[in-house]
């Protein structure tokens, strides 16, 4: 396996045949994961986008000046820019500190989270290209969250993370069993703000299929949840990405063993490079 060690700059990369996941190092690089972003969000999910995306066909906020981006690019379809097809914003405690607060901030008071005394970090704009939507995408881009987590000695991780839809009640069985099941203990766990707050207990606990409630699940929020990911207490509804949103919080403890774990099982090992050419 590649062995996930701090490489010191934003020039390692993990390889496996043609994908690559590496840090964002030129403006043409972030621009291109802002395109997949509004081309997910969007044109894909229904999201509202502003005149300016609209015309830019691309998804962007202040935070992005800030944040470190994660990438996934299949090199057959490009080199750089011209292959992203993956990817996750990366908000540090010292890059939120110079926008005055964390994205997540706008909808849940973070206060406990801010307050932890070790390394946090916030992640969100989460996407994948429909065509690389699949299981082996999506464990390259946490192989690459793993390693910037001991890049940087990462203790919590953080974000909105969202399921479709804005009417909570048809959402009532994913949220009843995400606030019965993985409620996060009370020294970390946010709160969706007052004016913002839904309430997820939709369903009494007894009435819950947790299969079913499984099932219907997003796969981002299922990751996280095996991953040991715990949420907050309530759900904030995105008029804009035509979301109903939840706070999830993850001890990275529990993602560095885990995926150790998985890809010393794994055949097919990315390669660590270093430095990215």
């Amino acid at each position: 396996m590649a062995e996930l060690t701090p490489v010191g700059d934003v020039s390692w990369s993990l390889r496996s045949g043609s994908l690559e996941v590496c840090m964002a190092r030129t403006p043409a690089e972030v621009e291109a994961a802002q395109a997949l972003r509004y081309s997910v969000f969007y044109r894909e999910r229904a999201a509202r986008p502003s005149q300016e995306m609209e015309a830019a066909e691309r998804d962007w906020d202040a935070f992005d000046d800030v944040a470190d981006h994660l990438l996934v690019i299949d090199n057959a379809r490009g080199r750089g820019s011209r292959g992203v097809v993956g990817t996750y914003r990366l908000i540090r405690r010292d890059a939120a500190a110079r926008m005055g607060r964390f994205y997540s901030a706008d909808e849940y008071d973070i206060g406990k989270l801010v307050d932890y005394p070790g390394e946090i970090l916030e992640l969100g704009r989460s996407c994948v290209h429909a065509d690389y939507r699949n299981g082996y995408t999506m464990n390259l881009l946490w192989r690459g969250i793993t390693a910037y987590v001991f890049e940087n000695e990462i203790e919590v991780m953080f974000g909105c993370a969202s399921l479709p839809g804005c009417d909570p009640d048809e959402l009532a069985l994913p949220l009843s069993y995400l606030w019965h099941y993985s409620l996060a203990p009370p020294a970390l766990r946010p709160r969706a703000l007052p004016h913002r707050f839904v309430d997820m207990r939709r369903m009494p606990v007894e009435k819950i299929d947790q299969r079913a409630a499984m099932t219907v699940m997003p796969p981002l929020i299922k990751g996280y949840l095996r991953l040991g990911g715990m949420i907050g207490d309530g759900a904030v509804v995105d008029y804009q990405f035509n979301t109903t949103d939840v706070c999830v919080i993850v001890k990275t403890e529990m993602v560095t063993e885990k995926y150790i774990r998985h890809y010393e099982r794994s055949e097919r090992r990315p390669v660590l490079v270093h430095p990215r050419p």
